[in-house]
Formats: C-alpha cells, structure tokens, sequence
C-alpha cells in the first residue's frame, strides 16, 4: 500500500465543485465562475476535446496566455487523460517549432492574437496546415493532427475553440465518465519545459502524485476557503500553475488571474479583493513595493505567500517588501521543474530574518544533501556546495532525453540540481544560485549574488547582474550588468567605488555595461546565458 492516497488532477474540479459548490474560485477581468460553473466549464471542454479526436495518452500543447480558458482546458486535458506540454507565451518560432516536434504533440492550442502577438501566423510559419479542412498532414510533425484556436472568428485549417464546444455537445456524460475513469494516476499528467536559464528548455515529466506535494504546502501554509489567491505568474509556468490554479481546486481558495503582471492592477486588487496570498519573484516583489510607496493602496488583508529570498541578491529586496507590504509575510523556499515545489519551505513563525535570508527547511517527502561537486562529500555547515534531491515528486525524467536524464541522477537515486546551496544553523538551507552562475576567479570561488545584493542596497541601482567573462591569467573574471533607477547618472566607475573597500578586489566587477532592460525568463529571472554572451560580444576586442 501507497504511503499516501493516489489521486488524480482529472477529478480535482469535480471534487472542487461538491466540496465548495456556488464559492467564487476563479476571477479573470470581469468573468467570474463558482467552483461549480469551473466543473462545469471544464466538462464541456473535456467533450469539446474528446470529440476533436484527442486520446487517453495524447500530448497536446498549450501556447495560451493567462486566461479562464486555460484553467478549463487544463483541467479537460488532465480528466481524459491527455498530457498536458504548456509553452512559454514568450517564445516565438523557433522555440515553438522545437517544443511542439521535440513533445511528439498531437494538437496545438493557442490564441490568434494576443496584444500586438500574432500567433496564428507563428503557427502557419510553423506547421503546415491544410486548405481544406482542419486535418494537419505535415510530414515535419508526424503527430500534430489539428490546431485549434481561441480567437473571435474561423480560420482554414484550424478548428476555432467555439466549434471545439459545440462539437462536444455530441459526446455524452457517460462516454466522458468512462474515459475519467480510466485514467492511472501514475500516468504521465504533464511534459513541462524548463524555463531555459542555462540553454535550450528539456521537457520534465511528472505523474499526478504531485498532488500530495500541494496538499503538504497547503498543510504549511494554513490555506483555508477564505483565502484570495492573487495569480499574475504565468499558467504556463510550474510555479503559477500549481500555487494558483491547482492550490485553488485543492484548497476552496478563491483565485484571480491576471493576464500579466502589472504592479499597480495587482495593488488594485489586492484592495479591492481582499487578496491574502501571492506568490512570485524577487521582481515581483520589487516592482510591488516601489509602486506601493509611490501610491499606497490598502494591502492589511495580505498574509503569507512564496518568493525564492535565500541568494543573496535578494535580500534588500526581500526586506524591503517585508515592511512596504506588512503584514505580508514573505516565505521564502526552493524548489525547480524537476523537482517541483517545494523541496524546502519556512515556517509561517519563522523572524523576518530566516525568511528573508534562507531557503527555508526539508519538507515531508524528501531528502536533501550538499555535496562536494568534486568529490561528492557532504559540505559542513556554511560551505557551499552542489544541492541533491531525492524524493517522491522528483521528475520521472526528460522526455525523449535519456542521456541528460542517466546524466542527471546519480547511481543511488540523487538527483543532482545544478545549484548551489549552502547548509546554516537549524537545519536551514540557502539556496546561492546556478551553479553555472559560480565565478572561479584565480583559484577563488565567488558567488556573484553576494556583490549583487551589496550593490543593489544603492538608491541608485535598479537591477544588477554579474556574470562571468574568460580571462587568460584569472580563469574568469566578473562582469556587471546594472539597469540604473530612473534619473540616475550613476558612472562606471561610481559603481566600482561603490565596491572598493567593501567586498575583496577579486570580487570587484573588471567592466560595468550598463542596460535599460534585462533579458527575462517568463518567471522573472534574468538569463545570465545571454549575459554571458553579451559579455563575449562586447569585449571581442
């Protein structure tokens, strides 16, 4: 017997819809739906999907915005036994055609515009589709079957999300109760690709027992009916997906998706709604507390949500926020798409200090160990070192990827991250960065967060981003990225000063490049790899 209940992400909105019924749970823009129209809703899609020709085993892809549509169709998906592969809204041709053929993606589902963003005719750079008719037959993707898209009118050789619905209304309750039914929850629920902070994105496969790993969290953080989810993170996105949506059918917390994230409408609504939690990054926290003390807005109903804080970049940041958006209690944890969330959390109890500057502690279900990258010895307390996971919700691999999965997972069943992280007093942990991000600059070893946090304590530095750059004598030497606060003529060489005297030489940025923004990933992290490369061109000379 199972040390834990087996449950299914299919059944979620059902269970959802009895357990809490006319409730509000999702709120996006002016549309508003109880738990029981979100059952509904996603029943009909479910049918609308099933009549389109999707199968139990089928992968099908997600290029959807925020949106309550995403929610429903997610659901569907997971109740008929589809797999799930959700794409970065931010990607563009290349990556999309890499994702779709790479996931062996049987139907593509997407917008026709969005904004100024055009996917549709991505889509038609992309894969050919048909003149006549909705049947994709393009030998590139031998397994994409039909695109369908959620937009205001029909277009040739796509299948629009209305004919999806009325499509359905042909496939009965029974046939959709039998397909439910025969989903394992040990089947492969979702292909979700790696934000790309480091390369090209690998598609990590999960199982529905990532289901325990939310209950566990929502046990921690104390979720009850009345709590208000604020969702600005993409749906797309591990983190969004699963501490908005899934945590709302889970929990009866009331969810409001917001499209994007925009500082001052998630203020509004903080107000407005009575928001009590929100999750995010240290950008979002930054954004919300310079627009918060630029315009203050009522925030009293804000209690506890997640946001990495152990780098130590992020610490002014974290600090900051604790006391412009009190009394929001900011939990820091870690964890990743391999591993999902979250491998260590705090305690709401925890002092502003352990949340604002570690990683929390080892959550139910799984081990951890820093380890000596080279030798594989465990790390004393304060040395850092490589972080390994083992556990219940880790990964079960990247898709069509043996090699970087074998390379990932060591002979006793580590999954070995690729981040550093350092052990402190009472059994906390602080995660430090990539481990990719680490300078080795003439035999020493630098944590480039450490210059960062100092120099982003400045009123006059916005954002900063040190990263490495070849050097024939020092093996590497650190470059700086610095995005100046509005109004700010802050030099070169005023940033260096900043420096001197207050960390060693050998962690002194060599050259300041200065930018108006960062190169993002869609959940708020800058991509150092560009930087990295950035640096090469610049300094070619």
């Amino acid at each position: 017997m199972e040390w834990y209940p087996k449950r299914r992400f299919g059944d979620l909105a059902d269970e959802a819809a009895r357990r809490f019924g006319d409730r509000e749970g999702l709120v996006f823009q002016d549309a508003r739906y109880s738990f029981s129209e979100i059952a509904q809703a996603s029943d009909r899609a479910a049918k609308g999907l099933m009549a389109q020709g999707v199968k139990r085993g089928d992968h099908v892809a997600l290029w959807l915005n925020n949106c309550a549509e995403w929610v429903f169709i997610s659901c569907a998906l997971t109740k008929i036994g589809a797999v799930q592969v959700p794409v970065n809204t931010r990607f563009r041709t290349a990556d999309l055609e890499y994702v779709v053929r790479q996931s062996d993606s049987t139907m593509l589902i997407t917008h026709d515009q969005s904004g100024p963003i055009d996917y549709l005719a991505m889509v038609r750079e992309v894969i050919a589709l048909p003149d006549v008719g909705s049947d994709v037959h393009d030998d590139a993707f031998p397994e994409m079957r039909r695109v369908l898209i959620l937009g205001r009118e029909d277009y040739a050789g796509t299948v629009s999300w209305d004919e999806t619905l009325r499509s359905g209304e042909g496939v009965s309750d029974q046939d959709l109760a039998d397909r439910a039914a025969s989903v394992d929850p040990d089947d492969l629920v979702f292909i979700m690709y790696t934000s790309g902070t480091t390369g090209f994105p690998k598609g990590a496969m999960h199982s529905h027992k990532l289901i325990r790993n939310l209950e566990e969290r929502a046990f921690r953080m104390a979720y009850t009916i009345n709590d208000v989810i604020l969702n600005y993170l993409p749906l797309f996105h591990a983190f969004g997906y699963s501490e908005g949506m899934l945590m709302s059918l889970i929990t009866g917390a009331k969810q409001i998706v917001t499209e994007t994230f925009d500082p001052n409408e998630s203020l509004d609504l903080i107000a407005r709604e009575g928001v009590t939690i929100m999750h995010g990054f240290e950008a979002h926290l930054k954004g919300l507390s310079e627009c918060q003390l630029a315009s203050p807005r009522d925030v009293s109903t804000l209690r506890t949500g997640v946001c990495a804080a152990g780098m130590h970049s992020a610490t002014p940041t974290m600090r900051k926020a604790a006391q412009v958006l009190a009394p929001f209690k900011n939990l820091s944890g870690y964890g990743m798409t391999e591993t999902w969330l979250t491998v260590a959390l705090n305690s709401l109890d925890d002092s502003e200090a352990l949340r604002c500057e570690t990683s929390g502690y080892l959550c139910h279900g799984y081990e951890m160990r820093i380890a000596d990258p080279e030798t594989n010895a465990e790390q004393p307390l304060g040395v850092p070192g490589e972080l390994l996971v083992r556990g219940y919700s880790v990964m079960l691999g990247y898709y069509k990827k043996p090699e970087e999965t074998a390379a990932s997972f060591d002979e006793d069943g580590w999954f070995h991250s690729g981040d550093t992280a350092e052990w402190l007093e009472g059994g906390y942990m602080r995660f430090l960065g990539r481990y990719k991000d680490m300078l080795k600059v003439g035999g020493e070893n630098v944590d480039p967060m450490e210059t960062e946090g100092m120099l982003l304590a400045h009123p006059e530095i916005s954002q900063i981003a040190i990263v490495a750059y070849p050097d024939e004598t020092l093996s590497e030497v650190p470059v700086a990225f610095v995005e100046r606060v509005a109004g700010s003529d802050i030099s070169s060489e005023g940033v260096l000063d900043l420096c001197r005297g207050k960390v060693a030489s050998f962690k002194i940025p060599r050259h300041v490049f200065f930018v108006d923004e960062f190169p993002m990933t869609a959940s708020g992290k800058i991509r150092k790899v560009e930087l990295r490369e950035e640096a090469l061109r610049l300094l070619a000379d």
